[in-house]
């Protein structure tokens, strides 16, 4: 089935315990914030807040009776972190059986008090993962409604094609932005858009905002001269950056910043002009393209 998300997504990896630590009222006030700005997708893991951040999402979403088919939800599972919430984890692993995935599945399903997921992930891949196996899973979750798309997270196309020789891949989910452009050079990008699989950018704005480094230097420095051109902020810009290429990725923005997430879907409508992309791209290399 066919799912079709925001073309921002709001990240909620630091809304929990991890981070912000928001309480239930904060966590009803972001979700409607984001709506309210067009942003109706929301991604999720199952390890957020150490396997915390779901079920208070959940809880918010409950109490706060938005209409569920207005929204879309995302999580993944697989990757196994040593947590007073699993204490038979007695070192990060990854776990992909067929019993593990639909019981992953479940329980989130019950942590954010949903009937169905509509993009279900594995978090990252194992060297230890049956192809098999996981598409038994995916195939009775599907089946049973619980999810209504799959995919994958941080694979390579040739982890992606294993899986996708047994079940439907409609998704993949990978670190880019202008300080880690790999995806769009390595063949990640090219193979999603053969086959037809949407991407997901996670950690959207790289390092600019966070390293004092020769790149993210380089990179402020252009960034305050394309402001004043385009009169809209550099994190703005960097989204469109990423959103102008042909693979037609999603950001997923982790702000919980409400001035910010009211500017968010300017993204989609900011046209860069090709020699300021490309700008973009060779001061993060630091030299011109080849």
């Amino acid at each position: 089935m066919s799912v079709e998300l925001s073309p921002i997504i709001a990240g909620v990896m630091n809304w929990g315990v991890w981070d912000k630590n928001l309480n239930t009222n904060e966590f009803t006030y972001l979700i409607n914030l984001f709506i309210e700005n067009g942003i109706t997708t929301f991604d999720h893991a199952d390890i957020y807040g150490g396997y915390t951040t779901e079920a208070s999402f959940g809880k918010a979403l409950s109490e706060s009776k938005i209409d569920r088919k207005k929204i879309q939800l995302i999580t993944k599972c697989g990757i196994q972190y040593t947590s007073e919430n699993r204490p038979n984890n007695s070192i990060k692993h990854y776990e992909y059986s067929k019993d593990y995935i639909i019981w992953s599945a479940e329980n989130s399903l019950k942590n954010l008090q949903t009937d169905y997921l509509d993009v279900f992930l594995l978090h990252r891949p194992s060297p230890l993962m049956q192809a098999d196996e996981i598409a038994e899973a995916v195939s009775k979750l599907k089946a049973d409604g619980k999810i209504l798309s799959f995919g994958v997270s941080n694979f390579t196309p040739f982890q992606t094609e294993l899986l996708r020789q047994k079940t439907e891949i409609s998704f993949n989910q990978v670190q880019f932005s202008a300080t880690h452009h790999e995806a769009m050079l390595d063949g990640s990008f090219d193979y999603m858009q053969i086959h037809n699989i949407k991407p997901m950018a996670w950690n959207p704005l790289g390092t600019v905002f966070r390293e004092n480094t020769d790149q993210t230097f380089r990179l402020r420095q252009l960034l305050a001269k394309l402001v004043e051109k385009y009169h809209i902020g550099s994190d703005i810009i960097l989204l469109a950056w990423i959103m102008q290429h042909p693979a037609g990725i999603s950001p997923v923005a982790g702000t919980v910043n409400s001035g910010r997430i009211q500017q968010l879907i300017k993204a989609k409508s900011l046209v860069l002009d090709k020699q300021d992309w490309f700008a973009i791209w060779t001061e993060s290399m630091g030299h011109k393209v080849p």
